[in-house]
């Protein structure tokens, strides 16, 4: 393949001023101030949005570190969330994680999965379902590890990661150690993303994990008390630069036996060696549409990774090679949120990725072979730097058949307000709507209520919750109740919903994004994997504009 002089100089930027941007504080940014916005298109947004949350039942917080300022990074990162269909009855329920505070969880504090009662309402089953854990949860991703037709759960955590097996029930065993998968994590190692991959097509889910931070809570400098804990003259927790990477390599990728166990593969797939970089979401599809899935992992402050798959068991780091690692200008940046989705409807699937305040968020266009070009300019989403950006998707919100970009954000630093009043801690949503020309406008209220509210946000995910046919989100804040937004479009476009049930290969397909539905539109496709992410879950529907036929 041939790598162009601006790759070329990507790379060397990446890697040689690395140094520079590791002596300005402990996240990657290039300190841009918020472009003006410009003119709304007047166009109608026939998508509304309303958090209705405390009306469905979503009432209990979830507890991360401290609510006004956070000594370690522990606290800061958050965790992520799920829209599950446990009880196989057609309506998506829900699944929070959440973590836990230095000086011990208040009562009460737990992950919880909430029943869909199909009427708005959610029930919480929490203890019926042998689900209650309080750790420092970070990602999950959903899938059916065993092919028994159930959907299964597996979370990454600082410490222990846990495999919940779906017992067809109503109920869960943590099958963890029986399943092989204890050995992924000690009690400093920092799970991170997490996806279910059929990597070697043998029709059972394999698994892969991404670890952010080896973390010794006796050994993490105080704020305050090093370069990488500073930001704005104001003293903030440590990291991640300046703190060793993730333990016990920087990714772990496990076989599925067929048996319930898993074996470590990290090796022979070619993924092992010494950590070089912070793993944040990890998110698994066919970017080169060989058949064969690929994997892309979103670091902090360090170059990201795309792995491809070399149909054979292994992979080749080619995130440089590919235009997926770094910024159009060579840097690293803090890659936190991952969504997919091919927003110019051009057949392939494109990528985009969030990253810290006063930087852009990244969204790379796909040629179909892999080969990513950035379009954040172009696409003019990179008139917002102005919050720290976390879970992410491109989904056609309005049912115009043309996918839209929404994003929750929230500040790492919440004491930095206090002294710095422009750096809130809670921020609005982030809602890109695509114009069907390449490019987006951001919108606020235009959008509905729910989008300009605030709050320290970290996961969201993106379902039906109530089969109404448009896509509804679910977000984690930070020591505060979920948000849940009921999406209600207006108009009269069309939308399909889908569940695919393999008959040879996986028996549930969510979590598995070898699948690619078609929608066509005349002079146009519309193409969406299911992915299997993760901290920011995907269910398995699909809604646009589709054309009458005869």
């Amino acid at each position: 393949m041939n790598i162009s002089r601006r790759r070329m100089f990507s790379y060397l930027c990446g890697t040689v001023f690395a140094p520079r941007l590791v002596a300005q504080s402990g996240m990657a940014s290039r300190g841009l101030t918020q472009r003006p916005r410009p003119a709304l298109s007047g166009r109608p947004f026939a998508a509304h949005f309303t958090d209705i949350a405390a009306s469905a039942g979503l009432v209990a917080p979830i507890i991360y570190g401290g609510v006004d300022h956070k000594d370690y990074i522990l606290e800061a990162d958050g965790c992520g969330c799920a829209f599950i269909d446990y009880d196989d009855d057609g309506w998506v329920d829900i699944f929070l994680l959440t973590g836990t505070r230095i000086t011990g969880a208040p009562p009460g504090t737990s992950n919880r999965l909430y029943k869909n009662n199909r009427d708005g309402t959610f029930t919480d089953v929490t203890e019926k379902a042998g689900l209650r854990h309080v750790g420092w949860a970070n990602s999950v991703c959903v899938g059916d590890y065993n092919n028994d037709g159930n959907e299964d759960i597996f979370c990454t955590y600082y410490g222990a990661n846990k495999l919940y097996r779906n017992n067809g029930d109503g109920t869960f065993t943590d099958v963890t150690e029986q399943a092989g998968l204890s050995i992924a994590s000690d009690q400093f190692s920092w799970g991170a993303g997490c996806s279910f991959v059929d990597y070697d097509r043998d029709g059972k889910l394999d698994l892969f994990i991404s670890n952010y931070i080896r973390f010794d809570l006796n050994k993490v400098p105080k704020p305050g008390d090093s370069p990488y804990c500073n930001w704005k003259g104001v003293s903030v927790n440590c990291g991640p630069r300046g703190l060793p990477p993730g333990f016990p390599s920087q990714h772990v990728l496990f076989h599925n036996n067929g048996d319930g166990t898993f074996t470590n593969v990290t090796e022979k797939a070619s993924l092992a060696g010494p950590a070089q970089g912070y793993g944040m979401t990890v998110v698994a599809a066919d970017f080169d549409e060989d058949g064969w899935q690929d994997i892309y992992v979103a670091c902090d402050s360090t170059p990201s990774r795309l792995y491809t798959n070399n149909r054979d068991g292994t992979f080749r780091e080619e995130g440089i090679l590919r235009g997926v690692a770094l910024n159009d200008d060579g840097e690293q940046q803090s890659g936190m949120g991952v969504g997919i989705g091919d927003f110019s409807l051009s057949g392939h699937l494109d990528l985009l990725k969030t990253h810290f305040v006063e930087d852009t968020c990244e969204l790379f266009q796909n040629d179909g072979n892999a080969n990513f070009s950035d379009a954040t300019l172009s696409s003019r989403i990179n008139i917002e730097t102005s919050y720290t950006c976390w879970g992410a998707g491109i989904v056609d919100l309005d049912n115009d058949g043309y996918p839209d970009i929404f994003i929750v954000a929230g500040s790492v630093y919440p004491e930095v307000e206090q002294k710095i009043p422009r750096y809130t801690d809670k921020c609005p949503r982030v809602l890109f709507r695509n114009l069907g020309n390449g490019t987006f406008e951001e919108l606020g209220k235009e959008a509905g209520p729910a989008i300009i509210e605030r709050h320290s946000s970290r996961g969201c995910a993106f379902g039906d919750f109530d089969n109404d046919g448009d896509i509804d989100i679910l977000i984690v804040n930070m020591n505060e109740p979920p948000s849940l937004l009921r999406n209600d479009v207006r108009g009269t476009n069309h939308w399909l919903k889908v569940k695919l049930i393999g008959t040879q290969s996986i028996a549930v397909q969510l979590g598995h994004a070898s699948w690619c539905i078609m929608v066509q539109r005349p002079k146009h496709k519309q193409s969406r994997a299911s992915p299997a992410s993760i901290r920011r879950m995907t269910c398995d529907s699909i809604s646009g504009s589709v054309a009458r036929q005869s």
